[in-house]
């Protein structure tokens, strides 16, 4: 089962519109023999492993590309594998045996693993739990390859409690956080230090608080200086944040409030400090950074030298961005690079190739004198080159086009992802990190679609991965700069033969012009047999906010292909405001604008799409979740001459609900301009609909809290508007958690098109 709760925004709406969720066929309305091989059954989808993909394990580059190591199995137990990376010559890393801690059965199971500096020591990470919205506790084992003993760090703790423990570079320590706290173990005596005090569920150090990890993409909240001396860190003061509580009303007789530090929109965020601690004396050390620590963020905070960090700071509206080199010798703070928008400032991109979500540190190259950052001062997203000492910009991909996402930077070569043609692909490009240079693609052109990649630190080789609309994904292990295959890991043949036995549909990418020549990127799928003399039902499947685009050419998955099976023509379009590769004012016009701006685009894109005389103009449906919930029901309410049924699943009805970070960051500050937020809120206009709408939301949301559902509902009810609802107790965002949840709920939104579409 797909564990929706773990992802952040941008996974979930990936899994949504690329996977295809795993949507549940009901009895065919149509005359269609349900035995019939090549179409798609429940039990085919759902019940059985028949369309499972296969997916590639992860991977840790080491000796910088020239091997690797990856998780294995063997029996049902995992071991590390190593592979030479251009003869494929493999050897056992670390054996089932060797991951069996004395007095177990079984090897640990391996949920993630890092090295030691010197890679003399393996660190395991095993038995996670989840914290908010990821497995960030659990339990630690190193394995000494010098010694060939396996322990485990932390003993004295309850189990499952460790996070983001990390070797320091003399591997003499490792360090993690334990309740709030920051501790240091010596690993060859065990001894621990305890190194903060101070931590509760108020005071946070050295992690990060709810929306800190859910829209900064922040969990690990230390760094280890590089001559292992000292520790730099976060720390959090929640304890203005207001708690809101949800109810479980099913586990017990009595219900059981369960609260959550969550910072709505209009309210201040935690209070953000940096200080730093010296290891051989534990003393610890606060670095005074100007302005009001409740009115401004450090996303990110990075050792640059023995004794230089730099350290990032955003203000409240976040459009200023400030980065700072912080000298310890001379404790000496000061500004070295600044950026400001009118609109927002961007930390991490969106987009279908990212793969950082998170990872808010500055690429520093040229031996620490200089890093990258993108930006897009000058209309279009590009790389900068910044030194450190002068502030001198060099732009290293000019021209206009946008860079979707970069995948690593070497010492002489920047590789990144764009699309300079056509905003729905993806491919790989390189470009000399000196700026003396025009940017090179990479991807063969037989590679059209989407494209990604995981680059050595070296340069010289990648893991490819590769989709487009009708086929699923390909990994490769290739060499660079000739993109040339060393071996294929990924083939997904069975999944590929199984769908070459169904009546697959078509796929077919276009454009519709809005508001006198605003182009709108569509995505329809087809019926197998298709004919255009016919009208078919039509699904439009949105989203629509900054976080996410659904009209890109990648695999539309069984659900599409469920749909079309049915009869149903599916399309996809992403307006103003989506992370589509067409220049910052495409990007930045949703500025203030969310529920307006977007619901205007992909409405009228509807009405000029709709013109097309194999659609059928009184069978309209629409749906999407999260952010496209929201989108569903503007969409419902603000054209109700066009959809006739929409299921909205987790929306943000009103925009007074949701968290700071994100709804400031996108629509500014409600004292300032409250109007904004009222006029975008589905809510506003509960009062308009006419048609179908089917709403479902898990009252266990802890990101769009199930508030927003029920705000919705008495607007519905005060109009006097009959509608169809269905809560899911307990479930989070996604709506997975409890046996045969998800069935349920995907055979609920197929029968309610079905039913109401037909």
């Amino acid at each position: 089962m797909i564990n929706f709760q773990t992802m952040n925004k941008k996974n979930i709406l990936t899994l949504y519109c690329l996977l295809g969720l795993l949507i549940l066929c009901p009895n065919q309305s149509h005359s269609q023999d349900t035995m019939d091989s090549s179409y798609l059954t429940i039990d085919r989808i759902y019940a059985s492993s028949e369309f499972r993909q296969e997916y590639q394990r992860p991977i840790q580059w080491t000796d910088g590309g020239d091997s690797y190591v990856i998780v294995e199995y063997q029996a049902g137990q995992n071991q590390l594998i190593k592979y030479q990376t251009v003869s494929q010559q493999s050897s056992t890393y670390l054996s089932i045996e060797q991951l069996t801690p004395s007095g177990h059965e079984k090897a640990l199971r391996v949920s993630s693993f890092s090295l030691s500096p010197d890679a003399s020591k393996a660190l395991i990470f095993t038995n996670t739990s989840r914290v908010w919205r990821t497995n960030t506790k659990g339990d630690y084992w190193v394995y000494d390859f010098d010694t060939d003993q396996l322990s485990q760090l932390g003993t004295g703790f309850e189990s499952s409690s460790l996070m983001f423990a990390k070797f320091s570079e003399d591997n003499r320590y490792v360090a993690y956080v334990q309740n709030f706290n920051l501790y240091l173990e010596e690993f060859k005596t065990g001894a621990i230090t305890q190194l903060t005090h101070d931590g509760t569920r108020d005071i946070i150090n050295g992690t990060f608080d709810w929306v800190y990890e859910e829209e900064f993409g922040c969990r690990d909240g230390f760094r280890w200086s590089p001559d292992a001396k000292h520790i730099a860190y976060w720390q959090l003061d929640a304890s203005d944040i207001k708690t809101f509580y949800m109810i479980n009303n099913t586990d017990s007789i009595y219900a059981e409030l369960i609260p959550l530090q969550y910072p709505k929109v209009g309210e201040a965020p935690s209070s953000c400090k940096v200080a730093y601690v010296n290891i051989e004396t534990n003393r610890i050390k606060k670095i005074d950074i100007p302005g009001d620590p409740y009115q401004n963020y450090i996303p990110a905070i990075q050792w640059v030298a023995p004794h230089k960090m730099l350290i990032q700071q955003l203000n409240r509206k976040q459009n200023h961005l400030k980065v700072y080199l912080f000298d310890l010798n001379k404790n000496e703070l000061k500004v070295v690079y600044e950026e400001r928008e009118d609109t927002w400032v961007d930390l991490s991109y969106p987009d279908v190739t990212a793969s950082n979500w998170g990872d808010n540190d500055l690429v520093v190259i040229d031996d620490g004198t200089s890093f990258l950052r993108m930006t897009e001062n000058d209309g279009y997203r590009h790389v900068y080159k910044i030194h450190i000492a002068t502030g001198e910009k060099i732009c290293l991909t000019p021209g206009e086009y946008d860079v979707a996402s970069w995948s690593v930077a070497t010492d002489d070569a920047l590789y990144f992802i764009a699309s300079p043609e056509t905003s729905t692909q993806r491919y790989l490009y390189s470009v000399d990190l000196q700026g003396n240079g025009m940017a090179q693609r990479l991807t063969p052109i037989d590679y059209d679609g989407i494209n990604k990649y995981n680059i050595s630190p070296n340069g010289r080789y990648g893991f490819h991965s590769h989709s487009n609309a009708l086929t699923p994904n390909t990994v490769r292990l290739i060499r660079l700069p000739d993109h040339t295959t060393i071996k294929q890991l990924v083939t997904n043949e069975s999944f590929k033969s199984k769908l070459e036995d169904l009546k697959l549909p078509s796929v077919e990418f276009d454009i519709v012009y809005v508001d006198d020549g605003v182009p709108i990127d569509v995505r329809i799928i087809k019926p197998h047999n298709f004919d255009p003399d016919n009208q078919y039902p039509v699904i439009f499947h949105v989203y629509g906010e900054p976080w996410g685009a659904v009209a890109t050419d990648n695999f539309i998955g069984t659900w599409n292909i469920l749909l079309a099976q049915q009869g149903y023509v599916v399309i996809s379009m992403d307006n103003r405001g989506t992370p589509c590769l067409k220049g910052s004012e495409w990007r930045k016009s949703i500025y203030r604008n969310i529920g307006r701006i977007n619901v205007q685009d992909q409405g009228k894109a509807a009405k000029e799409i709709l013109k097309r005389t194999y659609l059928d103009t009184s069978k309209v449906g629409v749906y999407g979740w999260s952010g496209g919930g929201s989108m569903t029901l503007n969409l419902l309410f603000q054209f109700p001459e066009v959809y006739q049924v929409g299921i909205s699943g987790a929306p943000v009805a009103y925009q007074l609900y949701y968290d700071n970070i994100y709804q400031e960051r996108y629509m500014g500050l409600p004292q300032e301009n409250l109007e904004d937020f009222i006029a975008g809120s589905p809510a506003t206009y509960a009062n308009n609909l006419q048609g179908k709408l089917l709403l479902i939301h898990g009252t266990g949301d802890d990101n769009v809290h199930y508030q927003n559902s029920e705000y919705l509902i008495n607007e519905l009810i005060k109009h006097n508007k009959q509608f169809d609802f269905m809560p899911y107790p307990n479930r989070s965002h996604g709506a997975y958690e409890g046996k045969n949840t998800t069935r349920h709920k995907q055979q609920l939104m197929l029968n309610y098109f079905n039913e109401h579409l037909r």
